[in-house]
């Protein structure tokens, strides 16, 4: 059935012009639209969630790359609509330039810009070795449905990874549309989202082409039943709130997240590293403290490096709870047999009196942040002021067993957003996850919204709670379930109290992990490989 316009166009007359208009570009025009309709499809992730823009971005890639004569223009239509998707989805990394600007001004849109290259390469690969398979229609939804996942893929494990901004995260305005993940993690949500949006270019295949509208129903019908269980799974869960851990005595375990909203430009001024350690053990006492279990604080919230300071580990005792823990992010310091110099990035537990528990070291650091790779070459290139303040990497995950509470993985930063590797994969499982983080370096910008929503999305694959302290936001408690018990929004300057969630048994996703890629590019990549072969109606 078609619908008529008062002019008496069809509405798939309009669809087919449209497509034709897309299919006929040539050059710099080409490009310019998979640049324009990358940024366009940016605007689906966190925080604007305008995921119905996701259709004409996608159908619309769909029909550059049918217009493309051969694979190397294919593989810059690819590239240039991925520029554009991640220059709007990762502009933000551009701001924590800004925090010493006299010094890397010149290094900001390199930064972005050589980013947003870098990543789109692995979109580029995909769009070109579709072209070069002659996929068209219904056959090349389906093909970039599984390119773009491998890509996903790829670009989560290589050279270290950068699993950002992934396209399932572009569901977590809600709970719900979450849920799913539990299942397939957010590769399948990735894959089921992307197939959805470009389903609708096949309606402007050729006249006469057979069973078009069958087709993008088919392709809806994933991302439908995933949202339908989503609903079903948060309707049929308890209620928020209402399942909590038990410590060693058998009571609810009470913390507080302590969020002081310190400027990255004041962090580590030398006359106010002690105000800014007074401040958070202040914020730490107030009323309801003494009947705490667990105080947490984010990352590097000590400024000093705490393993060379035991009269400041001795102070940090007034903010342990009786018979508690605190639980604070600070730099240390070591040094190999050899006296050579190592810094890590650390998750201290103290107890009483600031006796050290236990401490953690991050592993997964973050390139050009903590540490910079090939450093020889890039001093010898005349660049060695980047090349400074090198962290060196922790021994590995692992579960810490805390005297009165339940095990837990500790992520530091970004650590918590690769799914699979939120944890050791041999060993006990943990019972909750505790991400400390620091994202005062991209001030009021997309980055700490984003870096919450893989947060979330971690909870929901592994059935596993999450309590994650920010030094700016956004802290918050976030049960199995993906849903908020409490945060702190950004530049708050407070604390949030709550009840540790208790944890779900493994997921089908946490038992299943990373095999669920096999299975998704062989779903899409069969029906893409058969439709192929069919001969054109």
């Amino acid at each position: 059935m078609t619908s008529e316009s008062p002019d008496g166009a069809t509405a798939d007359g309009r669809l087919a012009r449209c497509a034709e208009a897309l299919r006929g570009l040539r050059g710099a025009r080409q490009l310019g639209a998979a640049l324009l309709l990358g940024l366009v499809s940016a605007t689906a992730l966190p925080p604007l969630y305008l995921v119905p823009l996701l259709v004409p971005a996608f159908t619309g890639l769909i029909w550059l790359l049918e217009g493309c004569p051969g694979w190397r223009r294919a593989f810059l239509v690819g590239w240039a609509f991925a520029v554009g998707h991640h220059l709007g989805g990762l502009y933000w990394v551009g701001i924590a330039m800004t925090v010493d600007l006299a010094r890397f001004w010149w290094f900001l849109p390199i930064a972005v810009g050589g980013l947003a290259f870098g990543l789109g390469l692995f979109v580029a690969l995909a769009t070109a070795a579709l072209r070069a398979l002659r996929l068209r229609g219904p056959a090349l939804v389906l093909g970039l449905a599984a390119a773009w996942l491998l890509g996903e893929v790829a670009r989560g494990h290589l050279l270290s990874g950068f699993p950002w901004n992934l396209v399932g995260t572009v569901w977590a305005f809600d709970a719900a549309p979450l849920q799913a993940a539990s299942l397939v993690g957010v590769w399948g949500l990735s894959a089921v989202t992307l197939l959805a949006a470009a389903a609708p270019a096949a309606l402007a295949a050729p006249p006469g082409t057979s069973g078009r509208s069958r087709f993008v129903l088919l392709c809806l019908m994933p991302l439908a039943a995933c949202l339908l269980f989503g609903l079903a799974r948060v309707n049929l869960a308890p209620a928020p709130g209402s399942e909590t851990a038990r410590g060693a005595d058998g009571a609810p375990i009470a913390l507080r997240i302590v969020q002081p909203s310190i400027s990255q430009q004041e962090k580590w001024q030398p006359t106010r590293r002690e105000q800014h350690v007074s401040q958070q053990i202040d914020m730490t006492r107030l009323e309801g403290f003494e009947a705490l279990d667990l105080v947490v604080w984010s990352e590097t919230a000590v400024p000093f490096l705490l393993n060379l300071e035991p009269g400041l580990r001795r102070h940090l005792g007034a903010a342990v709870p009786p018979g508690g823990l605190l639980l604070a992010g600070a730099p240390t310091r070591e040094q190999t047999a050899e006296g050579l110099p190592l810094l890590y990035n650390s998750l201290y537990i103290l107890g009483a009196e600031g006796s050290e528990r236990e401490r953690f070291d991050k592993v997964h650091l973050v390139p050009f942040g903590e540490y910079v790779p090939l450093r020889g070459l890039i001093s010898a290139l005349g660049f060695a002021s980047l090349t400074g303040g090198n962290f060196s990497s922790g021994p590995g995950p692992r579960v810490l067993a805390l005297p009165g509470l339940p095990p837990v993985s500790p992520l530091i930063c970004y650590e918590v957003i690769f799914p699979s590797r939120v944890y050791p994969p041999d060993g006990p499982r943990p019972a909750w996850l505790l991400n400390v983080t620091n994202d005062a370096w991209f001030g009021k910008s997309s980055g700490p919204y984003q870096h919450f929503a893989n947060a979330r999305l971690r909870t929901i694959e592994e059935g596993l709670p999450l309590v994650r302290a920010a030094n700016n936001g956004i802290s918050a408690v976030v049960d199995p379930y993906g849903r908020v018990l409490g945060h702190l929004p950004l530049d708050a300057v407070a604390d949030l109290d709550a009840a540790l969630p208790a944890p779900l048994p493994p997921t089908l996703y946490a038992r299943i992990g990373r095999w669920v890629v096999p299975v998704l590019l062989l779903l899409l990549a069969l029906p893409a490989a058969a439709l192929a072969r069919r001969p054109a109606a």
